[in-house]
Formats: structure tokens, sequence, C-alpha cells
């Protein structure tokens, strides 16, 4: 980004002629793993909403480095293998991305047809499918669970419960009943993952979506596109990576917390527990089958006490739903 700004506000390249294929290699392959960092990612809730109680174990911290290594490793094979190669250039041309015009050299990313829908395939266009189809699966596994998180809210009908019923009607008047809507935490759940969810895709797709469209059309008509326009859209995509970490922050509190323990090089960061231990106790909680139905388990030994805690746990449990998102 930085050879980026110097050469659109310079309006030439001032670095070599040597570097301006690195430049350009580098510049793919870091758009590239921005964009499928944010695939894994999504990929990742996924399976911290749709199985919860073996995300621990099938996201470890050997598999989330081996996820890092194959995007990073597929962004360079996609950008700096076909760029070195000169498989991105047409054959009529010899310097098609160096040009000098009145002694001030350029440097531009100027790729065959081939190339242009290849390369956006693989660094764009599969990828947000992945996440689209990703994100509103997740959406539909949040919702799922609140419903189920509802059904449980109530205290169970035992012995128990019934004398901890009479005592509290018994010290307490009857009070007049009111139109009240029950659910009202729940609908307010599904509308922060309906937001999540809208925000983080929205963003996406407004950054990502003009550039690779104008990135295929521009290569099979050169002069359908201005460069002006093309560098606008460019720095519309370089924007995204900035939007990410204040976006995810704010949403994710796995994500804040981890944000956190990096800005203060390793401090134990103060505030939430991390979702995953949450999701320990939503374990006690709500037990999903194979066939998808949900079915109630034992709290803990303390059931008069927990029973009495069902309500707090489970306001708890919506809201880390929410935020696993």
């Amino acid at each position: 980004m930085t050879f980026a700004g110097v050469n659109d506000l310079l309006g030439y390249w001032i670095f070599g002629m040597w570097f301006c294929d690195i430049w350009i290699a580098f510049d793919v392959m870091c758009s590239t793993a921005s964009i499928l960092n944010l695939c894994a990612i999504s990929l990742d809730r996924y399976i911290h909403i749709k199985d919860p109680l073996r995300y621990g174990r099938w996201v470890t911290r050997r598999v989330a480095i081996g996820g890092i290594v194959v995007v990073w490793l597929l962004a360079g094979l996609i950008s700096f293998v076909p760029i070195s190669l000169d498989l991105h250039r047409n054959d009529d041309d010899d310097q098609p991305a160096f040009d000098e015009v009145e002694e001030h050299p350029t440097c531009a990313l100027d790729i065959t047809p081939t190339y242009a829908v290849v390369s956006s395939c693989i660094s764009f266009y599969v990828p947000c499918i992945v996440m689209l189809g990703i994100y509103c699966r997740l959406y539909c596994y949040a919702q799922k669970h609140v419903k189920s998180i509802r059904a449980v809210t109530k205290l169970p009908d035992t012995s128990m419960a019934k004398s901890f019923r009479s005592k509290s009607s018994r010290c307490k008047p009857p009070k007049p009943q009111t139109k009240t809507k029950p659910t009202s935490p729940y609908h307010v759940s599904d509308h922060k993952a309906a937001i999540t969810v809208g925000v983080i895709m929205g963003v996406f797709l407004v950054c990502w979506v003009p550039f690779f469209c104008v990135n295929i059309v521009a290569a099979y008509c050169k002069t359908c596109i201005s460069h002006r326009a093309f560098q606008v859209l460019t720095w519309f995509g370089y924007s995204n990576s900035a939007f990410n970490p204040i976006i995810y922050s704010i949403f994710n509190t796995e994500f804040r917390e981890a944000f956190k323990r990096i800005l203060t090089k390793g401090a134990r960061a103060r505030g939430n527990q991390p979702s995953t231990s949450e999701c320990g106790e939503f374990r006690s909680v709500v037990v999903q089958k194979r066939n998808g139905s949900m079915v109630e388990c034992n709290i803990s030994p303390r059931s008069s006490a927990d029973s009495c805690q069902v309500g707090m746990m489970a306001q708890r449990h919506r809201d880390t739903i929410v935020s696993a998102i």
C-alpha cells in the first residue's frame, strides 16, 4: 500500500523497473491472503456455532497455524508463480506493466483475460460464495440455538421448583396482569445476530465486489475503465483490511481479547472470558443430538441453586452465540 500510494500520488513509478513485478506480485498475494483469511474465519465461526462441544478439540493451535500457512501458500502460488513466469502478460506485449511515457516510468497491473478470470475466482469469487453460504447457515444455527435456550429457561417441573413457586407466591402479592413481551430478549439477540452478519458481509462486499468486477472488464477491454477509476476501486479493496480489525473486535469477544493480548505484549486481557469457556457452560444446559434435536441435561449436582440461575445463564449463552458469529 505504501508503494501504491507513492505511485498514485506522483503519477509515475520511482522504485525501478526490477521492483515493478515484485510489487505487483506482493499486491496480489496480500489482497488474496486477506480475503482467504476472512473465509477461514467464517469457517471457524461456523464450527464454533454448529458443534460447540467439539470445537475445542477440532480447532487447536496446530490446526489454526496450519490454516494460516495454507492461506498464505495459496496466496503466494496465485501471485508469485504466474507473475514470475510472465504468465499474466500478453504475448504480444513486451513490457505492458512498465512503460515510459515522457521519461516518466509507470507501473500498473496489466494482465491477460485468462489470468484475470482465474486469479479473480481463486482470490475472490470462490471465497465470497463460501462466506455467503457459511454465514447464512451460521445465522440459521444461531436462531436454532436461541430457540433451544428459550425452551430451557423455564424452571423444571419438580417438587423443588413447585415449593419455590409456592413460597414466592406467598411472599409476594399478586401483580396485575399486563401486556409483556417475554421473548423480547431473544428477538433482540436475533436482531444482533442479523446486524453482525450484515455488517461483516456488507463491508466485505462493498469493498471488494467493484474492484474484482472492474478487474475482469479491464482485462478484456483496456479502454473501458479509466486509470483513475481503477485506482479508486483498488483503494476501496485496500480499505477492507483497515475495517476488519474494527468490525471483528466490536462484534466478537474472542477477537477483542486476542487484540488486547497482542497490543499488550502477551499480558492477560481483562474483561469477559473467551466464548470457548462460555460454550463449556452452554454444554451443561443443552446438548445437541446427531439427529439435530436438542435435549436438556442436568445443570450440576446443586440442582436447587442452579435451577434458580438458569435464566441468568441462558442470557449469557444467548449473548455468547451472538458474539461467536
